[in-house]
């Protein structure tokens, strides 16, 4: 699925989203949101039409697709009890990502999409993502903060029909706030993957793969200048254009 849109926290009024569905469904004040009620999703809806390179059909299978995950991810993110979920089936769920062992439906919903997608058996030294050490808060923390007008994600391609779907995905921001102690760029970070899901009767979700390189999403984000070395070039450049002309020779780097 999708690592996550992540809405910004805020309550939607009630009206509903035109790519998601189950946000103000019948029943709606029966469903425990993580923040109270359901999210908005304006920025990252806005992010998502200027930038997608394809516009299906409406009523298209690549449509019914994308905006099925897109529902998929909205009740991951913000509901808390897996008994309001309308898009996936609690008692079959699976998720398995690069090919590591599958995650059962309460699994995922603990640790969250981003921990769940980005946890990898990589050595110490070369872990950009430590999953196992950040929360279901904290994760959405740092890509909230790192993407700040959300991460906007499409279909590219559907090549099979239900009960079991294949298609190829697309990721992407703008890498406008920190990530783990490096500075924004202002650039777009994008990765594109590719994934299977299958479902029962009703379009239920039974089990999903996904296969994506991350090194194309961390790539990005750790390109930023490390935020100590940022602050201290500002510091150097103000306390250059402050020093005397003349004064002592050693206030000045050589």
């Amino acid at each position: 699925m999708s690592t996550g849109e992540d809405a910004p926290v805020t309550v939607a009024a009630q009206g509903g989203d035109k790519y998601r569905s189950f946000l103000n469904d019948e029943g709606g004040e029966k469903i425990q949101w993580r923040h109270g009620g359901p999210p908005t999703y304006d920025s990252v809806n806005q992010l998502f039409e200027e930038g997608r390179t394809k516009e299906w059909p409406k009523g298209s299978l690549e449509e019914i697709v994308q905006n099925a995950i897109k529902s998929w991810e909205m009740e991951l993110s913000h509901k808390t009890r897996l008994q309001d979920f309308k898009t996936i089936n609690p008692e079959k769920f699976k998720l398995i990502v690069n090919g590591r062992e599958g995650l059962s439906a309460e699994e995922t919903l603990k640790v969250g999409s981003y921990n769940a997608l980005l946890k990898n058996s990589l050595p110490e030294e070369f872990k950009y993502y430590k999953a196992e050490e950040e929360s279901f808060e904290s994760s959405h923390e740092v890509f909230r903060s790192a993407l700040p007008r959300g991460f906007a994600w499409e279909i590219l391609s559907v090549y099979s029909r239900p009960p079991v779907i294949a298609f190829k995905f697309r990721h992407w921001g703008f890498f406008e706030g920190p990530f783990r102690g490096h500075a924004p760029t202002g650039e777009k970070v994008e990765f594109i993957g590719l994934g299977t899901i299958k479902v029962d009767g009703a379009l239920r979700v039974e089990d999903v793969e996904i296969y994506y390189d991350p090194a194309e999403l961390f790539g990005r984000l750790l390109k930023g200048s490390p935020i100590s070395e940022t602050v201290s070039k500002k510091e150097d450049k103000s306390a250059e254009s402050s020093t005397p002309i003349q004064g002592c020779p050693f206030s000045h780097k050589v």
